[in-house]
């Protein structure tokens, strides 16, 4: 049996502990190897380390997506519509604050899927969405 390949994503914070306190505590990832400088995390099957780099961090653009204003530079999963819901409730009673409020993108269409946004506490951006039909994760039309 093959496994689908699994993603390997780094990224800049400025405090490690916080990272481990929003990645490891907040979102539930397993925390793996780790340094005085950075720290792997297991996001849903996928490799995640938050590397000690606040200069890295920077201005944010956004681009319009389904009349909102998306930031460009930003990681995220594909999750489970319930799942998806259980975590925008898990965020919402934990007090984040919402770039873009769960809401459903693309209603009533082939590519419909439920959608949020957050900051970590280094400001990068997070999106988390769901498809109700998967075979619309990689379709090229919304109509």
């Amino acid at each position: 049996m093959t496994r689908m390949p699994r993603f390997h994503l780094a990224f800049p914070v400025d405090d490690l502990e916080a990272a481990r306190r929003f990645y490891g505590g907040l979102l539930g990832c397993r925390e793996g190897r780790s340094s005085e400088t950075w720290v792997d995390f297991d996001l849903f099957g996928h490799q995640i380390v938050a590397h000690l780099a606040p200069e890295e961090l920077g201005a944010v653009k956004a681009g319009a997506v389904d009349g909102k204003q998306v930031p460009v530079r930003h990681f995220g999963v594909l999750m489970d519509w319930p799942d998806w819901e259980a975590l925008a409730r898990r965020m919402r009673d934990a007090g984040i604050a919402f770039i873009i409020e769960p809401y459903v993108r693309f209603a009533g269409k082939p590519g419909e899927q439920g959608t949020f946004f957050v900051r970590d506490p280094a400001g990068n951006a997070l999106e988390f969405k769901t498809f109700r039909n998967d075979e619309m994760v990689f379709a090229t039309s919304f109509e």
